[in-house]
């Protein structure tokens, strides 16, 4: 399962080099600079994209939702297709992200308490919000939540 933004060009990574310049071809890549790509779950797509949602999948089902997952009910909704929603990807992937460099053996041992303060209480009551992405969604039931008409810029 492959999901691309549609306006891909608004998560496009800064073309610079790093150093000050940037490459001809505007890929921010150069002979003598290593490619440097986001870990970003929006920035991949195809098997990439597929590999990083697996991953995220199996930390959502095997630590997420069984330690912090609550009850699920009309005023905390929980979508059991979450993947289908990409703003609950980008949030879950960017919390996945936090909670790999706020926990692992290198992190300050202040690291899980900023983490659950920072991060997990925003991201999960902003996506069990009534009105958040899983508005509607249900056991059993998936409502997709089509984005909001955007016209376009006119200069």
């Amino acid at each position: 399962m492959t999901a691309t933004p549609e306006n891909a060009e608004a998560h496009a990574e800064p073309s610079g080099t790093g150093d000050g310049e940037s490459a001809a071809d505007g890929t921010g890549v150069t002979a003598d600079t290593p490619e440097r790509r986001s870990p970003f779950i929006l920035y991949k797509e195809g098997p990439e994209y597929d590999q990083a949602l697996y991953g995220l999948a199996l930390w959502v089902e095997h630590l997420l939702l069984p330690v912090y997952g609550r009850e699920t009910t009309s005023s905390q909704p929980w979508c059991p297709r979450w993947w289908e929603h990409l703003e609950a990807v980008a949030r879950l992937h960017a919390l996945w992200l936090a909670w790999q460099g706020l926990t692992d053996a290198t992190a300050d041992l202040t690291g899980p308490a900023v983490w659950h303060q920072s991060y997990l209480t925003p991201v999960m009551s902003d996506l069990r919000d009534p009105s958040g992405p899983f508005a509607g969604c249900k056991e059993g039931t998936h409502r997709p939540k089509p984005p909001p008409v955007v016209e376009p810029l006119v200069p």
